[in-house]
């Protein structure tokens, strides 16, 4: 039988981010996708103008109707606009004993817009990252979370081992530089693991939705979650490579 996932995130109409993203993604993997849109956005490939949440009740009953009938091998939520929503989310989780819990606690565009209302970061926090079997944050969301400047390797590696400590089962801090190359971090309290791929010249759209739903989708697949995130890395840096230009603004993943 085909494995499912779902995605619980932000509607994106370039197609380049969001859950549908997510759906392509999935689909690339050879898995059934699912989607509750948890916000609506206003948007091109040269920024966000506008974001409007899915209304608390329509987003618990969304995922009512969804999960009494399917039950999927991983999740993964992307742009939680309000506190209200990330409570519905770990309710559902909770309620439905939900395994393969990916977050990708986004919170910033690619072109700077505010994704969040006040208290959603703290409610992510609180209530979903002790659920989750792998986050994966980027520089900047983990320095929202921690404090952490994120100036050097060893802020990135603190960072790293705060938000472990919030309780999911490993980290994946993405967004790095060495060099030529980009580095994302991994932890799982034992030991850290740096992904390292070609740093690609441009700007794409959508890279942390791909990365986050390629997770998901290796451990719904049954990887490990450090063979999930390594797996994921050379599926982004392939997608990257191959980018289409179809507006006037960032590139998106050819997935």
């Amino acid at each position: 039988m085909k494995k499912t996932v779902l995605t619980i995130a932000g509607s994106d109409p370039t197609g380049g981010a969001g859950l549908q993203m997510d759906l392509k993604v999935f689909k690339h993997f050879g898995l059934h996708g699912m989607a509750v849109p948890s916000a609506l956005t206003v948007q091109s490939t040269e920024g966000v103008d506008y974001a409007e949440e899915v209304g608390e009740n329509l987003l618990m009953s969304q995922l009512e109707h969804l999960l009494s009938d399917i039950r999927p091998d991983a999740v993964k939520t992307g742009m939680l606009y309000t506190p209200e929503a990330v409570g519905v989310v770990a309710k559902m989780i909770k309620q439905h004993s939900l395994e393969n819990l990916v977050i990708d606690p986004v919170a910033v565009s690619s072109s700077g817009k505010s994704l969040t209302e006040a208290g959603t970061l703290d409610a992510v926090r609180e209530k979903l990252l002790p659920l989750a079997r792998v986050i994966t944050p980027n520089i900047y969301e983990a320095s929202l979370f921690t404090g952490e400047s994120m100036e050097t390797g060893a802020d990135v590696e603190d960072a790293a081992r705060i938000l472990k400590d919030m309780g999911p089962e490993a980290v994946i801090i993405t967004g790095g530089h060495l060099k030529e190359r980009t580095v994302d971090l991994y932890y799982d309290g034992t030991e850290f693991q740096r992904l390292e791929g070609d740093e690609i010249e441009g700007e794409f759209h959508g890279t942390g939705c791909a990365f986050s739903a390629a997770v998901a989708a290796g451990l719904a697949l049954g990887d490990a979650p450090l063979e999930a995130a390594r797996r994921a890395k050379s599926f982004v840096e392939g997608a990257i490579k191959r980018a289409i230009r179809p507006g006037k603004g960032m590139g998106l993943l050819d997935v």
